[in-house]
């Protein structure tokens, strides 16, 4: 992945995890840019399938594009910032 293309995912996410929202400038640990849909499912690295994510948002989604609800016990697929907003997502 090229530098040019990390700094626009940086800068799009306003250098907060597109994920949780936590700023990098809060964190001790280095963010990361992450493939949205993970390679080994067909995503690409491009600017609308990456995003900037925390250490930990990023340790916990790894390569998932589903989880399954404990609640309901149904396969949900995960929030993605590319396609879903983060305030109705998360109400």
């Amino acid at each position: 992945m090229n530098r040019a293309l990390v700094e626009r995912v940086r800068r799009r996410a306003r250098f907060a995890c597109e994920y949780c929202r936590f700023p990098q400038a809060g964190s001790p640990l280095r963010f990361h840019v992450d493939h949205v849909i993970a390679r080994q499912h067909r995503g690409r690295t491009v600017l609308s399938n990456l995003a900037f994510t925390c250490a930990r948002c990023n340790a916990f989604k790894g390569p998932n594009i589903a989880g399954v609800d404990p609640d309901t016990g149904r396969l949900t697929p995960l929030f993605n910032p590319r396609r879903q907003r983060w305030d109705r997502r998360f109400r």
